[in-house]
């Protein structure tokens, strides 16, 4: 498990109308720095983390509409930029991982837990490699969550790599053969991401289909028609029960359009109504 997860700088506290807000930092268990931000409302009804996908971060459009939908229905919000993102936290882009993903979720979980306002069991949300690793926790530790909501999870490196391969061949060929990656940041524009092929390969080390039979608690999964919904039909189908599957129509891995972000909102904000 984690260790070092002591705060090093809560700062920023912002409070209005009752509620709070504050960034904080802390250290994983490489001793790098986490950075998030801790959103309190006035008279909390749970506990929901959030977290992005792989090259995204904590202010990430589709991160946000989770965490802000989330807080304006009265829970607790945590919301974190991995380490080895292109947000806050410390690391290289380069480095990043699945497993890096999923770690630092459980760091950030093992923190909440010695703080005056957890609520136990929680809900746990994340779009694409935060999709993966909120089920992995989900599926490793049933009992303390709530409840699941994902944007497109990564589900398995197999998978990833066959529709990769699909839908950009060219890529995958390059990729292979230079041994990088390398794409231009959408949502901070001037930033350079570039990855080794060696994510890809740890990435085939990874998949949650195997435990799926533990997901008891409800589980919401969102994906865009334009983004191999079929994939995640693999998923909803090796879930017990308490689950549903959200399409939205002409939407792609990200969701861009204020359109297709009203949509996750309104799709979350019915899912946490029946939640009560």
């Amino acid at each position: 498990m984690a260790t070092n997860l002591t705060v090093r700088n809560v700062f920023k506290r912002r409070w209005y109308n009752g509620k709070v807000k504050e960034k904080f930092k802390i250290k994983n268990r490489k001793s790098l720095e986490i950075v998030g931000i801790l959103s309190i409302p006035e008279n909390p009804k749970g506990l929901a983390f959030t977290l992005h996908g792989l090259g995204a971060f904590k202010e990430h459009s589709n991160t946000l509409v989770m965490a802000e939908t989330f807080f304006s229905e009265s829970y607790t919000v945590v919301n974190f930029d991995t380490t080895n993102s292109i947000g806050e936290s410390e690391g290289k882009y380069e480095d990043a991982t699945a497993q890096n993903h999923y770690e630092d979720l459980v760091d950030v979980i093992t923190w909440a837990k010695k703080q005056t306002w957890y609520q136990e069991p929680f809900l746990l949300s994340g779009e694409s490699l935060g999709g993966y690793a909120s089920i992995r926790y989900a599926e490793e530790s049933p009992l303390e969550v709530k409840g699941v909501f994902t944007l497109a999870p990564f589900i398995a490196g197999e998978l990833s790599l066959k529709n990769k391969e699909i839908s950009h061949p060219e890529h995958i060929k390059a990729w292979k053969e230079t041994g990088w990656f390398e794409e231009k940041g959408t949502s901070k524009p001037g930033v350079i991401k570039r990855l080794p092929w060696s994510h890809m390969e740890e990435k085939l080390k990874h998949d949650i289909r195997p435990d799926a039979s533990k997901l008891i608690m409800p589980v919401c999964l969102v994906v865009g028609e334009n983004d191999h919904p079929e994939t995640q039909k693999i998923l909803y189908e090796l879930i017990p029960n308490k689950k549903e599957l959200n399409i939205i129509a002409d939407a792609s891995h990200v969701l861009r359009t204020p359109e297709h972000l009203d949509e996750l909102k309104n799709i979350l904000k019915k899912w946490l109504e029946k939640m009560k």
